[in-house]
């Protein structure tokens, strides 16, 4: 795309980052350079004459030490390029590619020690606020919800109707549905709404704030079922460090009193590692939201890799162009010289 002038490398995704090591080499390559210059200029001047041609050679000194930054930035653009930058925003065909996006479902844990109050108002409301918040920024990818306590039960099959997703989300409660945690159920449950799916790229993310002490699904068994099915697991544990306020059933009702935040990090991680997906804490809203963005950028990287593998999409044109313009004009420089001396 000619008309793409953007090196801002921010704004790319980049699908070969090991490339950036040979940025490593800018140093030495720095270094060379300019203890190359220093020889240049020490030959220069002991040649030159008096006052007439003094100027001109500061000059020429400052152009040719500002040559060998515009070498460096060169270097560094066509490692850029290397790296297969890569653009939604730039590929015209992003929206055929779009509907062949991931398949992922969130299984929510409605238990409840979820209506702790280590988050405000509850970990169940602000898990849900910004579970609402990651498929709002999703294009293409169809989404489903599972719900578990000590039974699960699919609250919404994968869809991209966002909307509709959303409007189940909001209604999430553990009211109405059998109490405990049985993590291994609702993970299989998630997992079973995509058995039938054909789309190779599959996740789930499942989130938890206790262990798995209800269900007749093991989690170890659950995450064989999601390996054989090459669906990622990320697993989430829910709950800040030490204790939190949390309801506690009593013969007269239910009451909240400080109790230890108790995850069973151990399976949760197992999980994680045997679906090739990974573990997160979220201590607090904050880093609920980190750790959603940062399933978002691995889910894409992993898409983009997968969709593209066979011809890649990178489009290394605007770190190409700058590259030869500069390029262009360190090799007209001496001819500017030459003009000017003349």
């Amino acid at each position: 795309m000619l008309s793409n002038w953007n090196i801002w490398p921010f704004s790319y995704t980049y699908l070969h980052p090991y490339w950036f090591l040979a940025l490593l080499a800018l140093p030495i390559l720095a270094y060379f350079l300019f203890k190359k210059e220093k020889q240049l200029s020490f030959s220069a001047r002991i040649t030159q004459s008096a006052n007439p041609e003094k100027n001109a050679l500061h000059w020429v000194g400052t152009f040719r030490k500002a040559t060998i930054y515009v070498k460096l930035l060169i270097y560094t653009l066509l490692v850029f390029a290397l790296a297969g930058p890569f653009s939604w925003n730039n590929n015209d065909g992003r929206q055929e590619d779009y509907k062949n996006g991931i398949d992922m479902v969130i299984a929510m844990d409605v238990s409840l020690s979820m209506y702790a109050r280590d988050f405000l108002p509850s970990r169940l409301d602000a898990a849900k606020r910004v579970a609402m918040e990651f498929v709002q920024g999703r294009k293409g990818d169809r989404i489903g919800l599972v719900v578990y306590a000590g039974e699960a039960y699919t609250a919404c099959p994968p869809t991209l109707d966002y909307k509709v997703l959303i409007e189940q989300i909001a209604k999430v409660s553990g009211e109405y549905i059998d109490g405990g945690t049985a993590i291994g159920v609702g993970l299989g449950t998630a997992v079973s709404r995509m058995r039938s799916d054909s789309k190779s790229s599959k996740a789930i993310i499942l989130l938890t704030d206790g262990t798995n002490n209800a269900g007749d699904l093991s989690p170890e068994r659950a995450a064989e079922l999601a390996k054989a099915l090459n669906i990622r697991v990320y697993t989430i544990g829910v709950g800040t460090n030490g204790e939190a306020l949390s309801p506690v059933i009593t013969p007269f009702g239910v009451r909240f009193e400080m109790q230890p935040v108790e995850i069973d990090e151990k399976t949760l991680k197992n999980i994680a590692d045997k679906t090739d997906g990974q573990y997160f804490r979220a201590t607090d809203e904050e880093t609920l939201i980190e750790i959603y963005e940062k399933i978002e950028k691995l889910e894409k990287n992993r898409f983009l890799d997968q969709v593209y593998q066979s011809e890649s999409p990178a489009d290394p044109s605007a770190f190409l162009l700058w590259a030869i313009v500069l390029a262009l004009l360190v090799s007209m420089y001496p001819l500017l010289l030459f003009k000017h001396a003349a």
